[in-house]
């Protein structure tokens, strides 16, 4: 793990695309750290798929008491390594199915051919199932005050709570117990 720049990361990427035919990047962090916003700047500057890990949230089926209490158990991360990881991995297309956490569906399926870059975003995304498949790990820091600052201006006071009294637990029992901030290659700050 090092602290890094973005120019430092944008350099990092453009060595692993000289140097290798396909390349698989996650990005991991706290809520409202920017995981999503710095996909959207790669995928602006270099012609990439783009993987959103709020995709793969739990069904009602898999919710149970013994998962949650699982680090990185709020996320089907069966169905992304099956759906999404084995076949970028094996560069061929392939579909994988959209759950919607509002209303607790399955909404779209999305076709995709794989492309030389391939960005996962999201919490859970260094989960270490996936660990050996990607070539770049980065975690992205935010205070706890900042945190909660950005979550409330971005889903409101409601949302807001629950943020504060349930997902951000689990990401951090996620991050602390498996050492996910650690275990990244570069981390960032936004």
């Amino acid at each position: 793990m090092r602290h890094t720049s973005l120019e430092e990361l944008y350099n990092t990427l453009d060595h692993l695309l000289e140097s290798k035919d396909r390349v698989l990047v996650a990005i991991d962090g706290y809520s409202g750290s920017g995981k999503s916003s710095l996909a959207e700047m790669i995928q602006q500057r270099t012609d990439c798929n783009l993987f959103h890990m709020d995709d793969f949230f739990l069904q009602e089926h898999q919710r149970t008491p013994e998962r949650l209490l699982e680090p990185g158990g709020n996320v089907d991360y069966e169905r992304f390594l099956n759906e999404v990881l084995l076949p970028l991995s094996e560069g061929r297309a392939f579909e994988y199915r959209i759950f919607d956490c509002q209303s607790m569906a399955f909404t779209d399926t999305v076709r995709i051919q794989a492309k030389r870059l391939n960005i996962i975003e999201g919490s859970y995304s260094h989960h270490p199932s996936f660990k050996s498949y990607y070539d770049l790990a980065i975690f992205l820091n935010i205070t706890p005050e900042e945190q909660s600052q950005r979550i409330l201006q971005r889903n409101g006071p409601f949302m807001h709570q629950r943020f504060l009294k349930e997902w951000i637990p689990l990401e951090n029992h996620y991050f602390e117990t498996l050492k996910i901030k650690e275990n990244s290659d570069f981390v960032l700050s936004l």
